[in-house]
């Protein structure tokens, strides 16, 4: 049957943006290789949603999927931080490959969510397409009031720390909705209002701010308690 294939195929799709991309960032462009993340994103979220819809979940689905994720959500971002550290850095060039950390450690965060049973309903560290999202469009802060991120010593940093946010014991909220009710999902609504609002005053520079939000959100909800 053609349509037991059609998660699969969406996951390849996934892949290949990360491939592709992997071909602009050392052929210089930054921005191509992020669109084709953004893009993975969307054929991340199709496979999963077309594999519940048609019921034709697989283990070699799942496992399929985690690879894909690895070369687009890992190793695509861990050399655009790479290019743009060792670009900005003189004389301490080979410090960008520490940049590589946020590849090592999407490696451990796949494998860590595939044997974890408790990151049904919400993730355990930061999901690597979240963490992706964040540092592919850190570039959009260039002309704001946060472009001195951008320098190499902050976007080493900003690598470090993030790649271990992805294997942090720290609780995240999931998007994922059972009902539309408010009082049961207030934290989601909130979010994604105030995400919708950082878009609109702060366009495409308002991405890395909105998964700052997401962390700071999630790690309220857990601190001050879990009244949805």
């Amino acid at each position: 049957m053609i349509r037991k294939h059609i998660p699969n195929l969406l996951t390849c799709a996934n892949l290949v943006c990360g491939c592709v991309g992997i071909f602009f960032v050392f052929s210089g462009d930054l921005l191509m290789a992020t669109y084709l993340i953004w893009t993975a994103m969307i054929f991340d979220f199709l496979d999963g949603f077309s594999a519940r819809m048609l019921k034709v979940s697989s283990p070699i689905g799942k496992e399929l999927d985690s690879l894909a994720d690895m070369v687009t959500f890992g190793v695509l971002p861990a050399f655009m931080m790479f290019s743009l550290i060792r670009e900005g850095m003189t004389g301490y060039s080979w410090l960008a490959f520490a940049a590589l950390a946020v590849a090592v450690f999407s490696a451990l965060r796949l494998a860590n969510f595939n044997v974890d049973t408790r990151q049904s309903d919400q993730f355990i560290g930061l999901p690597t397409p979240a963490n992706a999202l964040f540092l592919s469009s850190l570039p959009f802060l260039e002309g704001s009031t946060l472009d001195w991120v951008l320098n190499p010593w902050p976007l080493l940093v900003i690598s470090l720390v993030f790649a271990l946010l992805l294997v942090a014991p720290l609780p995240l909220f999931s998007l994922k909705f059972s009902n539309f009710r408010y009082s049961e999902n207030r934290i989601r609504i909130n979010f994604l209002l105030i995400s919708l609002l950082c878009l609109l005053f702060f366009r495409l520079a308002g991405i890395p701010l909105i998964i700052v939000v997401y962390l700071a959100m999630s790690a309220g909800y857990h601190i001050f308690g879990k009244s949805n």
